[in-house]
Order: C-alpha cells, then structure tokens, then sequence
C-alpha cells in the first residue's frame, strides 16, 4: 500500500507542475496594447484597445498620472455585460467600457488635460497578474496657457559602435515646478515606445531673473550604438500639469565598410604582386639563357671545324713563326666575317 500512495504524490506532483508551466505559456502572450504614445486635443474622444487571449476572463485598467503611483480605475469580467468604475471616475458619464471578441476598450470622451497619463491594461489568471505595455496619452488644449517650448538637434550621425548624447531644452516661462522627463523612440517600424525617463530634480535647471524664464536642459547618453538605434527619439516634458513635446532627434548610424573584406583584400593583392614578381624574374632568366646560348654553341662550332696551319720563315739568323688559324668556309653559306680572325705567334732566336 506505501509503494501506490508514494507513486501517486508524485504523478499529482508532476501533473501540477505541468499545469503550472502551461499556465506561464499561456500568460505570455495573454495580452497587449496596440499604441504606446496617444496624442489629441482637448475636447475630443480616444480609445485605448487592450488585447487579450480567449482564455482570459479579468481585466483590469490602472492609470498612472505623472509622478504618481498606479492606481486601480475599472475592472471587467468576461462573464458580465458592464465593467466597473471606481474612485473619481464611478459614475463619471466621460469614461466608459466596451468589449468584443477578443478586445476591450477604454474609452475617454471630453479629453482634458487632466487625463493626460498612461494607462495600464491588466489581466488575471490563476492568481497571477499580467501588464501590457502602456500607452501614454497627452492632451493639448487650451488650458495650455504657459508660454512652454521644448528644443531639440535636428539630427546626430554616429558610426556604429561610437556614442552620442541626445539634447533636450526646456523653456517653461513662469512655472517652477519639477520636471519629468520622458525618452520615446520611433524606429518606424513601430508607434513610439517609452525607453527612459528623468526624476523629479532640477538641478540643470537655470532660472533668468531678468526674462523671468525657467530654461532646463536634459541629456540622454548611449553607448556602443548599433544599427538597431537608429531612430527618431522624442523628448517629452511634464510641467506644471502639461506634458510638452519635442520635435524629435533623427538619430542616424552611418553604414561601416567592413575591416575583414579590406585585410582579406590586401593580403590577396600582395600574395599576387609576389607571384607576379616571381614569375616575371624567371621569364627573364629563361630569356636570358636563351639569348647566350647560340653564342656559346657558335663558338664551340667554330672550334672543332676550324685548322690551324704552322707555318716557318727564317731569315738570316732570325726565325720567325707564323701560326695561321684559318676558317673552312662552307661553300654553301654565306661567310661571316665577323667571326674570321687570325692569330700570330713570333718567335725571335739569338745566338
């Protein structure tokens, strides 16, 4: 009886450990949100779409206001035909709850400035949580009433693998409040997406008594850059309950000639100069060799076919000898001159 309880532990053990691990596969793809950056006018309606996978049946919207904490504004069951609103926004006609197969929105009609913020769409399943990526929503209008600029570079072109510092300065007139700072990245491939945003400090802040201006400048600063940060990065400031954006940074990564194909390149094209030179010189030698050989052959002929006559002469008590070489000359070919020679031996006695 111990050996089937035992077994059975275990293969309840395994059996849930193997819901677990589909539960997590199913909870990675269970929801999303389709825009990452909303911008719109006072006055007029946005809707936030969240996503989700058939087998989700809780949702949940947060909304983060800048420099606060998320918190909790609607939830929904799959099951029910309304969602439910809490805090300021129960009963509030402005925020309503729509769903179709596969999506739920979140509608806000009447934008004001105060609804600028990101919103959070969230999910639930076996007690386990799941966020989407957020979207930012910033609402213009008319309540914008401080005289507020944000300044960008136009362009940067980097090489691949340098770094470069993007530049963002802020004139916000009159107000004194603490910034926030938000980086979004547009590749194009994509809506822009949030990457890096500064605290609450002003502490490159620089207030003009004299203009009665409050200018701050912000820096963001990349490394090792490649291919995949090529983009247009927007710089986007809260202040004083506004969100103000920049004109973007085009940040170009200019394309690099390969280093290997130059060494590869040189390398073949010295190893062909060598061989190149090689083969040259023993063309010559080989040239050479043939050009001193008919000499040599010539001269060897004309020694074994020539005769050397002696010849004797005296005369009174002086003996002269004469050694005649003559060429035998073939009747058949013309005579070289050229190689005709004689050579003359004296010989002198005295008594």
């Amino acid at each position: 009886m111990m050996m089937p309880s035992v077994f059975l532990f275990y293969l309840t053990c395994v059996f849930c450990g193997k819901a677990a691990q589909m539960d997590a596969l199913k909870l990675s793809s269970s929801v999303h949100q389709q825009h990452s950056l909303i911008s719109v006018d006072a006055g007029n309606e946005v809707t936030l779409s969240c996503f989700y996978a058939e087998d989700v049946a809780m949702f949940y919207w947060y909304k983060q206001s800048l420099g606060e904490k998320p918190r909790l504004i609607a939830t929904f069951y799959k099951y029910e035909k309304n969602g439910t609103f809490y805090g300021e926004l129960k009963n509030n006609e402005r925020f309503n709850l729509a769903t179709m197969k596969g999506k739920i929105n979140l509608i806000i009609s009447d934008l004001r400035t105060s609804d600028s913020a990101t919103y959070y769409c969230a999910t639930s399943y076996t007690f386990i949580f799941e966020f989407a990526e957020g979207t930012v929503v910033s609402v213009h209008g008319s309540g914008l009433n401080i005289p507020a600029q944000v300044h960008q570079s136009a362009s940067e072109s980097i090489q691949p693998g340098g770094s470069v510092t993007l530049n963002c300065t802020v004139h916000t007139g009159t107000c004194d409040g603490e910034h926030r700072v938000y980086w979004f990245k547009h590749s194009g491939q994509a809506h822009p997406g949030l990457i890096y945003t500064h605290g609450g400090s002003n502490d490159q802040c620089e207030r003009k008594p004299e203009t009665q201006t409050h200018s701050c400048v912000y820096n963001l600063w990349m490394n090792s850059l490649n291919v995949s940060d090529a983009g247009t990065y927007y710089c986007a400031v809260a202040s004083c309950g506004h969100m103000l954006f920049g004109n973007g940074t085009r940040l170009n990564i200019e394309n690099q000639v390969d280093c290997s194909f130059q060494v590869y390149f040189w390398t073949g094209f010295s190893a062909f100069t060598t061989l190149l030179s090689v083969l040259l010189a023993a063309c010559l030698y080989i040239i050479s060799r043939k050009q001193s050989c008919p000499c040599t052959e010539y001269q060897a002929r004309l020694s074994s076919s020539s005769k050397t006559n002696v010849k004797g002469y005296q005369k009174g008590e002086n003996l002269y000898y004469v050694a005649l070489r003559e060429t035998e000359i073939n009747t058949r070919k013309q005579r070289d001159d050229t190689w005709s020679e004689c050579v003359y031996f004296s010989v002198k006695l005295q008594n």
